[in-house]
């Protein structure tokens, strides 16, 4: 064959080739059609999450696994793990070129939620589910108030919730005991605090409430019939389980127990802790020692707002002042209820001032409720409601010892607890109808606290803390999370004892007795998770000053709020970055209005 038939014949076999292989590749995918395909993939992760945490269901105001309990065995985590690690590789493969700013956004979220729980899954801390705040002992006892009970079938569910409590507790021992073998032990002292936890719950019997108070349009059999179910489930089921765990923990755990405070001294060591801090804080660009830093200087500036109010109260320093609080009767409770009164008070008087500070406001209920006695070592927090409102939010205070309290801090956490602060930002996430819904019901410390604790600051500017007692209690609670940066990283970078952390607490004071005595022992409990307030308060801030400084008068308080809250619970840095562009979106505005 000549050389030029050869090239023409080698020419038209790769045309042939070239073609075939044109036919058969398959044209890029729209942007459209990858958007899709995200958001199928998130609503199939979303109601995966859903039916794997039946409890999660409940909690979000979906009913559908009312009558399941959560898998808590060693093989449900690790099934859980492994759908994890398929999401997120199926959520890698779809590109997100010529994605809108909302979608790229909803991916990086995502991507970011699973690997963190992949991350968090090669520490193991699912077998340490057990300390003197949380576990299955006070989870499950606060059921009767976390589920609805408004119909005969929601009665049945509950009904069938109490007879999967043996289970829950057998898959926590087995979880437990796991935890032993491989040296992931919490802190023995924090232990020995559950079998008295557990005595509480059985003593008081929560698991009885349904039995009191029935709805009105329920038939009178249907009562008789669900409270003789009720109470067969708690004496066969739930008290004998209560009292199994209890024996396990005190027996065959709490003796396991280490003796070593700082979470480093478990396997994995200082990066043990600083995925915590990532975990916890969404914050991965701050080392332990920067955070120490950065809560000192806090709490220099802090004490020199407080050394203000002191002065202009007649004192030469702060802890003159201080010490005069101590004494006041003003300011010490003479009884639970007064405490649960002074943060109802505060919520309520907050609410018509919230059209100065939002665009939007959900308007969502929320009460105020006494942390139960076998929960006493738990801090004031917030439970979520339902997005429908038929489940309002509660903001459960500590009210145990009382009279060794002080009601100067309670207007900045009820505040916090309430609204403008948990209460008006979960309750924004849950309504925001144009998020994919695993957004709506995402959650990290550092952006969820980090505005409660922006927000305390809030009442200030719309009129509030007329007292000045109240506003030095403004900053006792603000000096209360910057001290605990340095004790949290004193802990557990630095080897702090448990002394020293009391000891510095005392030495600035912000809080009470009973208080430093219960936040002592959470931060030994829960590393790091007590470094999101301050970090995300102060980035909250550092976004404000910005958009301020940016935008001059064009600056309105309203909108920026709404932009904080409308986007969802996000990571830090995706927080600023969406922050960065609807500062330019602003500014774009106002030039194309001035044309």
């Amino acid at each position: 064959m000549s050389t030029g038939k050869l090239m023409s014949k080698t020419l038209t076999l790769a045309l042939l080739a070239c073609c075939s292989f044109s036919a058969s590749a398959k044209a890029p995918e729209s942007a459209a059609s990858r958007v899709a395909a995200q958001n199928a993939l998130f609503e199939e992760q979303y109601e995966s999450d859903l039916k794997n945490h039946p409890e999660r269901a409940t909690a979000v105001g979906d009913y559908r696994y009312n009558d399941q309990l959560d898998d808590y065995s060693p093989a449900g985590f690790q099934r859980q793990h492994d759908t994890d690690e398929s999401f997120l590789s199926r959520l890698k493969a779809i590109p997100t070129a010529a994605f809108s700013e909302q979608d790229a956004l909803s991916h990086q979220v995502m991507q970011r939620a699973l690997q963190q729980r992949i991350e968090n899954f090669k520490f193991k801390e699912y077998e340490m589910p057990l300390n003197q705040m949380d576990g299955p002992q006070t989870r499950l006892a606060d059921m009767p108030n976390a589920v609805p009970l408004d119909s005969v079938k929601h009665y049945e569910d509950y009904i069938a919730r109490l007879h999967q409590i043996p289970r829950v507790f057998a898959q926590t021992e087995e979880l437990l005991r796991d935890g032993i073998k491989d040296n992931l032990m919490p802190v023995r002292f924090l232990l020995e605090k559950v079998p008295a936890q557990c005595e509480g719950v059985i003593n008081s019997n929560p698991f009885l409430l349904p039995t009191k108070k029935f709805p009105a349009d329920m038939a009178i059999e249907d009562q008789q019939r669900l409270t003789r179910a009720i109470t067969a489930a708690v004496n066969d089921k739930v008290i004998p389980a209560y009292k199994s765990f209890s024996a396990f923990v005190a027996v065959d755990y709490a003796p396991h127990g280490r003796a070593a405070l700082s979470v480093t001294s478990l396997p994995g060591g200082k990066e043990r802790y600083l995925n915590d801090i990532r975990s916890r804080t969404t914050i991965s660009t701050l080392t332990p020692d920067q955070i120490h830093e950065i809560g000192l200087h806090e709490i220099e500036r802090i004490q020199g707002e407080m050394l203000t109010i002191a002065r202009k109260e007649g004192f030469s320093d702060v802890a003159s002042f201080r010490d005069s609080l101590k004494t006041n009767a003003k300011y010490i409770p003479t009884s639970a209820e007064q405490i649960l009164d002074d943060f109802r008070r505060y919520i309520a008087q907050m609410q018509p001032k919230l059209p100065q500070l939002f665009g939007y406001i959900p308007g969502s209920p929320v009460t105020v409720e006494a942390i139960p006695p076998f929960q006493a070592g738990s801090a004031t927090h917030y439970q979520t409601g339902t997005p429908d409102g038929k489940r309002p939010g509660r903001v459960s205070v500590a009210t145990s010892h009382f009279e060794q309290r002080w009601l100067i801090d309670d207007e900045a956490v009820a505040y916090h607890e309430g609204i403008p602060g948990h209460h008006m930002q979960l309750s924004v996430a849950q309504q925001m109808t144009g998020l994919p819904k695993f957004r709506q019901h995402a959650g990290n410390s550092g952006y969820i606290e980090g505005w409660a604790l922006y927000s305390e600051q809030l009442g200030k500017e719309v009129g509030f803390y007329q007292d000045p007692v109240s506003d030095y209690g403004r900053l006792s609670s603000e000096l209360f999370r910057a001290v605990r940066l340095v004790v949290d990283t004193g802990l557990h970078a630095q080897g702090w004892s448990r002394d020293q952390v009391v000891e510095f607490f005392r030495k600035y004071q912000p809080v009470d007795e009973p208080t430093i005595q219960s936040e002592t022992d959470r931060y030994i409990a829960w590393p790091a998770q007590a470094l999101s307030y301050k970090l995300g308060q102060l980035k909250f801030r550092e976004l404000r000053e910005r958009a301020q400084k940016q935008l001059g008068a064009k600056f309105d308080i309203r909108s920026f709020h709404d932009e904080m809250l409308n986007g969802g619970v996000l990571p830090l840095d995706l927080l600023e970055s969406r922050t960065n562009s609807w500062i330019q979106a602003q500014l774009a505005a106002v030039k194309t209005a001035a044309l």
